[in-house]
């Protein structure tokens, strides 16, 4: 079932017409707290012009009706000011995904990129040319618009972001010149930037963990709510395409896969603590090996519901 596919059902269910919109729902909170005696009227301005850059810049070539708009969050937290109009900060990225015929949502996507650097002039327009870097800030709202794009998209149809992580791609190469970090592979602490993010996205070697993306959700979570113990079989099923990709180890910054388990790591918990035993365990052992960064947590699987 392809991502139009399902919301159409969604649509015929819960509106008797659609309406044309934009393809993202996309919330934007920018915090200067730690930045003192600047004035407050330019970040106001700077959190309401992104808001309008985000929402209301056609990204593609495809119809949104406004049910299926894609709900995320971008967290900016600005550290410092360089001068009068450049900043430096952090900028977090959260994706949700509903799941059908439910009222729960997914949560896709959950990091934050420390490399971010950029200027802002108030009342200056936010222009985009994926071909031209014009500037550090509008590259990145669009570079991380595309990885979104690209993972809801994933998630409805086996490796259907593919055009929208090109375009991240794209973003990426036209800014290879940049002066700010985050764009080549040596940025960032061990590596973990916008370059080796889309880098491991579009490597064939990395397909399982995007094949994860979709399995899990349309075959695994889609399926939660009318069969359960068959949808969080085919989830430990999808869980072993991460683990192929994980022993292959195709290169020494799987960024991908650590940006992917980090977003679903406490959704896990959740689902399989109800599991039978011996699925308990053998999810566990999946889990623990291809996020043993998180192993403690994982743990909690096997002790829930102990007497």
């Amino acid at each position: 079932m392809t991502r139009f596919k399902y919301y159409l059902i969604m649509l015929l269910i819960f509106l008797p017409f659609t309406l044309k919109g934009q393809e993202l729902n996309c919330n934007i909170q920018i915090s200067a707290q730690r930045i003192q005696g600047s004035n407050r009227q330019v970040f106001e301005s700077m959190q309401k012009d992104l808001y309008e850059f985000m929402n209301n810049t056609v990204w593609t070539n495809h119809v949104f009706s406004y049910a299926e708009r894609i709900d995320c969050n971008i967290l900016i937290n600005l550290t410092d000011q360089l001068s009068a109009d450049e900043f430096k900060g952090t900028i977090q990225i959260q994706l949700s995904r509903p799941v059908f015929n439910t009222t729960y949502k997914s949560t896709m996507l959950n990091f934050i990129d420390n490399s971010f650097q950029f200027r802002y002039v108030e009342f200056q327009p936010l222009e985009f040319d994926p071909s031209t870097y014009r500037s550090s800030l509008v590259s990145v709202l669009a570079y991380y618009t595309y990885m979104i794009l690209g993972f809801d998209y994933d998630s409805f149809s086996p490796l259907g972001g593919t055009e929208f992580y090109q375009m991240a791609e794209k973003i990426v190469t036209s800014a290879q010149n940049a002066p700010e970090p985050g764009w080549k592979p040596y940025d960032g602490s061990r590596n973990r930037n916008r370059y080796w993010l889309v880098k491991n996205t579009l490597d064939k070697e990395y397909e399982g963990v995007r094949q994860f993306l979709y399995d899990y959700n349309m075959n695994g979570l889609d399926m939660m709510e009318s069969k359960i113990a068959e949808a969080r079989t085919s989830m430990v099923e999808s869980l072993k395409l991460i683990q192929e990709v994980y022993r292959k180890k195709p290169d020494p910054f799987m960024y991908l896969v650590q940006v992917v388990m980090d977003a679903r790591s406490d959704e896990f918990i959740n689902i399989f603590s109800a599991a039978f035993p011996e699925e308990k365990s053998r999810v566990v052992q999946i889990l623990t090996e291809i996020d043993p960064a998180n192993k403690a947590k994982y743990e909690k699987i096997n002790a829930a519901n102990l007497p």
